[in-house]
């Protein structure tokens, strides 16, 4: 029988951390003449998207453990499982790129 390893869950501190780099680029961006909306709703955004992320890794998790006791359906926590990872996927690639595109737009000379 193949155990699927949990999702390890993401700390409030690294939330709260990347919630505050993404609010000072959006800072350094404004500083800059870059035009956009305030850098509290771009914050909102990122930190909401996070917890969503968060959710359903519990969820995942969850499914896990009733499948793993016999309470559950193995196929759901197959499910869960699988959303998790691309939830996980998509998150990392996304700020992968958010990264590449603001290094980019610094190294810009003006």
């Amino acid at each position: 029988m193949t155990v699927i390893p949990p999702i390890p869950p993401i700390s409030a501190s690294s939330i709260s951390s990347a919630a505050s780099n993404v609010a000072s680029a959006a800072d350094a961006s404004n500083a800059a003449g870059a035009a956009g909306s305030s850098d509290s709703g771009f914050s909102n955004a990122i930190t909401n998207a996070i917890d969503q992320v968060q959710q359903v890794q519990n969820a995942a998790n969850t499914e896990a453990a009733a499948a793993a006791t016999g309470q559950g359906n193995i196929a759901d926590a197959m499910i869960a499982a699988t959303q998790a990872n691309l939830a996980t996927q998509v998150t990392s690639t996304v700020t992968s790129k958010a990264i590449t595109a603001f290094n980019q737009i610094m190294d810009m000379q003006f």
